[in-house]
């Protein structure tokens, strides 16, 4: 061995020796998943996605399966779903209940007032790729790993004194999906590579060096077309209707695909030409590469959690989720959550595509639970409470762009059921944006849908202090919103007071009068649009308007056991252990119940979250998680966050409580993938809140985390804060200011308020004082 050779050898030697220990040594550092084996299940492969293509990667050894997705591939067709001349059974709907009359205003409901068609559409899977290996069964040093500072999935083995390795990532910039394989000897990369789909009408065919499938959907108009391109310095071809590759060192694929969806009115697209254009301008791979971590990383690389690295910090993330329900002492194990959601964020919802719906963009079935499509009386919202504090603010632009659409599908089923200006969404939606209620109208008929909807927008707005955004985007859709209500509240013949009627507590209680989510969420868009007015200086008649309206509004009560009343009648069942605890709404994601400005109100939600129990599923979990934060009861948060993270290792598994799978995606059971985005939310919530007016340090911090640092998280104000802690006490706190506002600093007793200048950075002690 020469010199040169030698030097090398003991770099790469020093640099496996880092990395192994790097887990042990320091936290944060080694940001990924990964394990010791391949994929045994869907939920225990790894995603990967660009915000319109998804896929989950496998890792199998002798045979390697991508299961991918294309985002507009959704049975149905073009249609409204609002009801003609439903509106007319309204009054007769809400007299009936005002009469006590509940399963008579049930039934007249789901004959005369549910949407047309009652059911909507669910979102598809598009199809699978696999690469075949010939006489790799036998195997050894393997890993697989989802590497999350570069946004690429990676295996890794050695077979009959080969050593293989894959990398697969979906690029943004390219549109497509990558698969890089490569051997280290000369020759010794052989596989043969086919597609196939769920679909019954599907069709394949082997161009050259490209295979081609079409698929259409089974109940609608959606066709989908996908092309793979294999670029191989070994020889391509044809055979027993596979593309076989043999004798290559390394091959690169390329994975396009494209539906004939343009938008929720139109489906006129061209995915052949669309998908070919991709292959033909595809770039080599290095370049192709070098661009996806540069794009990825723009957008990750804002924002760290730091959390000390334990001894389970170093096990593969299969093992490490089993220790954690007995060991829980891993706290770097937090801080690689937080990192997943974001990654899944930022994989599921760029700009230019659709909003991250019940699985994000990942699903491998025809029938899926839920039809994962959007639903919007917890989830969808949950799938975007951590995007502003994470600093992704631009992936929430899908969202928006999803609220626009529902604003017109929405104002006509405002004037058809209700009689109604302004628009309103019921509690689901899917990609033909139908905005009527659904299913049955014991919890069909939710009508806050658009209004919570509607608050991301303001948001948006008080994390960005963006108010081109205020003006031009967020309020003529909160305005909307808000109009239906000054038309739609009516008054209670027994209090006097302004209810949401028809409607219900989602999916408990059946449907009912008054329901206390609907009148928090009411207010909250009011005030939203209020201090809009204000901010804007303009719509000030209307601004008045509400702010008559709110006080009419019934009002939180609190019930005789004390809890937080979730109807107008003191109903409440102190023994159910549902799965939603909307009533709550105004603690979290709400703020108008609060441990300063309204005390026995937040006991009485404590009572009710107590009654509700520490059980439930998985994005309930990740709810539970958020509002003990909200409470200041850091350590009830953390044992939330213990739930959360019950592995549930048999996706087989459905019944239960939540939890997690191997891969770490929620599981509700089935897989949700809106529990990984509130449990973020809520980890992150516990170390810092700004919903009061002020940025309240370390509010929750659970006694599990002593120690630790954060940087790039943003609150509202448009403000960046860093800082870190130790033994429990903050010791120092960084702030950038990104818009020039007023900062206001709690931590425990300690306030501190001062000015800022756009752009300028403030160092500050543990006494809030400027250094």
């Amino acid at each position: 061995m020469n010199i040169k050779n030698l030097i090398d050898f003991k770099r790469v030697s020093y640099l496996w020796v880092g990395l192994l220990l790097l887990p042990v040594l320091s936290s944060g550092q080694l940001l990924k998943l990964w394990y010791k084996q391949p994929s045994r299940q869907w939920e225990d492969a790894l995603p990967v996605g660009n915000g319109k293509l998804a896929a989950m990667v496998f890792g199998g050894v002798s045979t390697e399966h991508i299961q991918f997705n294309e985002e507009t591939l959704w049975t149905g067709q073009p249609r409204s779903y609002a009801h003609k001349g439903a509106s007319q059974y309204l009054e007769q709907i809400r007299t009936l209940l005002n009469e006590g009359k509940q399963k008579e205003a049930e039934d007249l409901a789901t004959r005369e007032f549910m949407g047309d068609p009652v059911r909507q559409m669910a979102y598809q899977a598009f199809g699978d790729l696999y690469i075949d290996f010939p006489g790799e069964e036998n195997f050894a040093d393997y890993t697989r790993e989802l590497d999350l500072k570069e946004g690429i999935s990676k295996v890794s083995y050695t077979s009959n004194g080969t050593a293989y390795s894959r990398e697969v990532f979906a690029s943004f910039p390219a549109n497509a999906i990558f698969v890089r394989l490569i051997s280290d000897k000369k020759g010794k990369l052989n596989f043969s590579l086919r597609m196939d789909a769920l679909h019954t009408n599907k069709n394949v065919r082997v161009d050259g060096n490209e295979i081609t499938l079409n698929v259409k959907v089974d109940k609608g108009v959606l066709e989908g077309v996908a092309k793979v391109k294999v670029i191989t310095d070994g020889k391509v071809d044809l055979k027993d209707g596979k593309l076989s590759v043999e004798n290559a060192t390394a091959a690169t694929l390329v994975l396009a695909a494209a539906t004939n969806y343009i938008d929720y009115k139109t489906v006129t697209g061209k995915p052949e030409e669309k998908t070919a254009a991709i292959l033909r301008n595809v770039r080599p791979y290095d370049q192709a590469r070098k661009e996806h971590v540069a794009d990825y990383q723009k957008l990750f690389s804002r924002f760290s959690l730091d959390l000390p690295a334990k001894i389970n910090s170093g096990l593969p993330t299969d093992e490490r989720l089993l220790k954690f329900k007995d060991s829980p002492d891993d706290p770097d194990f937090l801080a690689l959550y937080v990192q997943y959601a974001r990654y899944l964020l930022i994989t599921s919802s760029r700009p230019g595509a659709h909003p991250a719906n019940l699985q994000g963009k990942w699903n491998h079935k025809l029938n899926p639970s839920w039809d994962s499509k959007y639903t919007v009386n917890i989830n969808t919202e949950m799938n975007y409470w951590p995007v502003e504090m994470t600093n992704l603010s631009e992936l929430h632009e899908p969202l928006f762009a999803m609220i626009k659409d529902l604003s017109q599908t929405g104002a006509e089923v405002a004037k058809e059921h209700y009689n109604a200006d302004g628009w309103l969404v019921h509690h689901n939606t899917d990609i033909w944006r139908g905005a009527a209620p659904i299913n049955a109208s014991d919890h069909g008929i939710w009508v806050t849908g658009g209004a919570w909807l509607s608050l991301h927008l303001w948001e948006h707005y008080r994390f960005t202090q963006d108010k081109s955004f205020l003006q031009k985007t967020a309020y003529p859709l909160m305005k909307g919103a808000a109009e239906f209500f000054v038309n739609f509240l009516s008054k209670d013949p027994e209090t006097g007071f302004l209810i949401s009627s028809p409607s219900n507590s989602p999916e408990n209680g059946g449907l009912v009068e008054g329901p206390t989510m609907d009148h928090q969420i009411i207010r909250g868009l009011f005030r939203a649009c209020i201090a809009t007015s204000e901010i804007l200086k303009t719509d000030e008649q209307f601004a008045a308007k509400l702010k008559a309206l709110i006080p009419q509004i019934a009002p939180n009560k609190i019930g005789k056991a004390g809890q937080l009343q979730e109807w107008m009648t003191d109903m409440d069942d102190t023994t159910s252990h549902h799965r939603h605890v909307s009533h709550l709404w105004g603690v979290y994601p709400g703020e108008e119940i609060s441990p300063v400005a309204t005390p026995d109100l937040l006991e009485a939600a404590k009572k009710s979250l107590a009654f509700r129990g520490d059980d439930g599923t998985g994005w309930s979990l990740a709810w539970k998680i958020n509002y003990w934060a909200r409470f200041l009861d850091g350590d009830h948060a953390y044992t939330m966050i213990r739930k959360l993270f019950n592995p549930i290792m048999d996706a087989s598994v459905k019944k239960g409580g939540g939890g997690s799978y191997p891969n770490l995606f929620d599981a509700h059971p089935p897989f949700q993938i809106d529990g990984n985005f509130g449990g973020a939310a809520g980890i992150l919530e516990c170390l810092v809140q700004s919903h009061a007016g002020e940025i309240n340090l370390l509010p929750a911090l659970p006694s599990a985390l002593p120690d630790g640092k954060i940087s790039g998280l943003i609150t509202r104000g448009a403000l960046e804060v860093s800082m870190a802690w130790k033994d429990g006490q903050l010791k120092s706190i960084t702030v950038l200011s990104k818009a020039g506002k007023q900062c206001a600093l709690r931590y425990k007793n300690k306030t501190y308020s001062f000015d800022t200048v756009k752009g300028k950075v403030y160092h500050l002690n543990a006494d809030l004082k400027i250094i």
